[in-house]
């Protein structure tokens, strides 16, 4: 059965919902699913073609590109012309919201915005789905989605994998298995595009193991090199112990919920204030530890990392729009569960706020000890998806969702410019055989540059723009409001914006500026590698004007443009999605938290400028007070062991496993077990022998034996008697007649 249905809700006043259908919207599903067509075309037929399939890849990911492209087009009209109080022909569902929030309630609101300004609006979800597989009276449906969320998600997938596809072509031109990689980037692909997509949490686990499985193959690529494969199983089974908490979430929601996996129904269920707190908070819990596996928080980071050992663009593509980003994905598709869960709500910490903080600051401390600069932006993007974790968990959503995708478009091309940098450099990624090449290669320096300072959070660029939305979302500094006063939280965001600042400054000089310590003679790519990066660094520039604050919109005389990524992207409907605050922008907080990171990078700057006028060649200081110092050593040991995690996961639990614990159970199997069933048996075999001889065959078969013999010897009496004589019968008789009576005469 096949249903196309439209969920709305009513506030400000009660509005009759207009349902209108778009083909778009209907057809959504042929995204992912020309991607999973183009993996199985890219097997069976790839070898056979000219281009070895990456042409099927490149031929489909352009096509839901397009797609997405016009799907995006299609949203921010129908959502405009709704915002203008114009429904249109091809809007779905119009709600009417309030611009600020002003409590939890599903009951109608009265509109509090200020003369002359719009309420909120939004077109409401449009769901298709279809019947799956029945269990009893219960039918699971497998479907699109579509809202602002998930049209967002689908243009940055989309993008990010079409130029990683063209990027390829180029970076891994001869690989032994050309094919086989192209093939794994469209299921890749199109795994994260049905999770996007999904309708319920039954779908989105579906979609959440593909990506899994694709990032295992992707990462293992290269797998004759077992530090690869180890990679690829480190990822895979770290990622299998965050999944024990999505599977134990699921369930208690399905529970919670009244039986069912429907995203809208356990969002407005949610809302509503349907389902047991303690239900919420239990399940919000297990899907944050699903998070810090899926999305790399502290401590189960540490596969993130590793997973560099796959070619470069995968680690763009997982890094900046797949499997890091599901997790926070998943925290804002099921924001409700967590608003709730969490009392996010008019508090001050969280454990969503609190991890995100922790892991923005531990991660960014491990960049800066890093030779390596795919490790460098690895663990930068450990920190920046603390950073969005930390956003949706002091309340700040949309700013939470804008961070993912303005950090999609520098991140990514961060990424493809360390492998532009290791394609020229005879595929090194070590930083201390760079340096110099920002004359060598002025495209990939320019737009490295360009990524770097997005990444930073410098103005003019998307980073400063997202990052600025998400410390004003704390609700500490004066004039910003909010949904809490989250102290902790914003000075970890703080602190990490100046780290960030100070460790990309790091990497800038080591590769770019002074003088080139490598061996090799490393020059400029063409254009398959360079022309991604530079679309990239143009996307890194202008996203963040997406979401301007009104003022500053107001102020270049383009008011429309004011929080537009907002108004396309936040539900407003009051039936599936909580009724929050939304931050004041802060120009005093925007010039603080620039200073900050102008301070720390500067600081960087001038340390390595001075270290190369002591020795163009070096990269470190190696006699200094600094170097010298027991404590600041021991602080650097425990950086560069990455706070020995590692060592915990590896040589205490994966070692002990193997070592001291599998040989006690060894052991233990041996002598203990192995004994008791042994000495069972033995003492079985002797109580078998011992019922053998003296019950079975000395009493038993000895009773037998005595009664045949009585039996035997009765007879030969017996057979004495019957002789077949007359006389000696009536002798017998006349006996027993005397006898009998006898008897009578005594007796009577």
């Amino acid at each position: 059965m096949l249903s196309t249905t439209s969920l709305f809700a009513v506030s400000a006043e009660i509005a009759d919902p207009v349902v209108k259908t778009n083909l778009l919207y209907e057809w959504v599903g042929l995204v992912p699913g020309t991607m999973a067509l183009s993996f199985l075309l890219i097997l069976f037929f790839g070898k056979k073609l000219p281009y070895k399939g990456a042409e099927i890849g490149i031929t489909a990911i352009s096509l839901s590109f397009l797609f997405a492209v016009a799907m995006a087009f299609t949203w921010i009209i129908d959502t405009q012309s709704v915002l203008n109080g114009d429904k249109g022909e091809t809007a779905a569902a119009v709600v009417v919201d309030d611009p600020i929030g002003v409590g939890e309630t599903a009951a109608p609101l009265i509109p509090l915005a200020e003369e002359g300004e719009k309420a909120r609006v939004t077109i409401d979800p449009i769901v298709k789905e279809f019947d799956w597989l029945e269990n009893g009276n219960t039918t699971f449906g497998v479907g699109t989605l579509v809202d602002g969320q998930s049209v967002m998600m689908l243009f940055v997938v989309t993008f990010i994998s079409l130029l990683v596809h063209v990027f390829s072509t180029d970076y891994v031109g001869g690989d032994r298995r050309y094919t086989h990689y192209f093939a794994f980037l469209s299921l890749f692909t199109a795994s994260m595009l049905f999770m996007v997509l999904s309708t319920n949490t039954l779908q989105l686990i579906v979609g959440w193991e593909l990506v899994g499985v694709c990032s295992f193959a992707l990462i293992g690529h290269w797998w004759e090199e077992k530090a690869n494969s180890d990679a690829a199983l480190k990822a895979f089974l770290t990622n299998r112990v965050g999944d024990i908490g999505l599977l134990v979430g699921m369930i208690t929601l399905y529970f919670g919920a009244g039986g069912t996996f429907d995203i809208i129904d356990i969002n407005s269920q949610a809302v509503a204030g349907e389902i047991d707190h303690t239900l919420l908070l239990i399940a919000s819990c297990c899907l944050m530890a699903a998070v810090a596996s899926k999305s790399g928080q502290f401590i189960l980071h540490t596969w993130l990392p590793d997973a560099m050992a796959g070619p470069t663009p995968v680690s763009a593509l997982i890094h900046a729009a797949t499997m890091v980003v599901a997790g926070v994905y998943m925290i804002a598709r099921l924001y409700p569960v967590f608003w709730d869960g969490l009392s996010i709500s008019g508090s001050n910490i969280n454990l969503m706020a609190l991890m995100g903080g922790i892991t923005c600051v531990f991660g960014g401390a491990l960049a800066f000890v890093q030779t390596d600069v795919k490790k460098v932006l690895a663990y930068s993007t450990v920190s920046q998806l603390g950073y969005m974790v930390l956003a949706l968990g002091v309340g700040a959503y949309t700013a939470g969702l804008f961070h993912l995708f303005t950090h999609a478009f520098f991140k990514a091309c961060l990424f493809l410019g360390a492998g532009s940098l290791s394609h020229a450099c005879h595929h090194t990624f070590d930083m201390r055989e760079m340096g110099g090449l920002r004359k060598i290669m002025p495209k990939t320096f320019a737009t490295f540059v360009i990524g770097s300072l997005a990444l930073a959070g410098a103005f003019p660029f998307a980073g400063f723009w997202s990052k600025d939305e998400i410390l004003a979302g704390a609700g500490v500094w004066p004039g910003t409001g909010g949904n809490g006063t989250y102290y902790i939280p914003f000075w970890f965001g703080m602190l990490t914006a100046a780290m960030t600042a100070g460790y990309m400054a790091r990497v800038i000089w080591l590769v770019f500026m002074g003088e080139y310590r490598g061996h090799a003679h490393p020059h400029e790519n063409g254009n398959r590698i360079t022309v991604p990066l530079m679309i990239l660094a143009f996307m890194a520039t202008i996203a963040g004007f997406l979401n301007m604050p009104k003022p500053f919109a107001d102020f270049l005389g383009i008011k429309d443009a004011g929080l537009a990524f907002e108004h396309w992207v936040e539900p407003a409907s009051v039936a599936h999605f909580p009724a929050i605050s939304h931050a004041s922008p802060s120009l005093s907080l925007a010039i603080v938290a620039s200073l900050v990171a102008g301070a720390a990078a500067a600081a960087v700057w001038a340390y390595y400028r001075r270290l190369h006028q002591m020795d163009p060649k070096a990269t470190a200081y190696t006699d200094s007070f600094v170097a010298n110092n027991k404590l600041i050593r021991a602080g650097h040991t425990m950086l560069v062991e990455k706070y020995y995690l590692d060592h915990l996961y590896t040589h205490l639990i994966a070692g002990g496993t193997k070592g001291p614990l599998a040989r006690a159970a060894y052991w233990f199997n041996q002598n203990v077990l192995d004994g008791t069933v042994n000495v069972a048996g033995r003492s079985t075999a002797s109580l078998g022998r011992f019922v053998y001889r003296y019950i079975d065959q000395g009493a038993i078969d000895g009773a037998v034996n005595a009664s045949g013999l009585g039996a035997s010897g009765s007879g030969q009496v017996l057979r004495g008697i019957q002789s077949g004589k007359i006389r000696s019968y009536a002798t017998l008789m006349f006996g027993a007649a005397a006898l009998l009576a006898a008897v009578f005469i005594v007796v009577v």
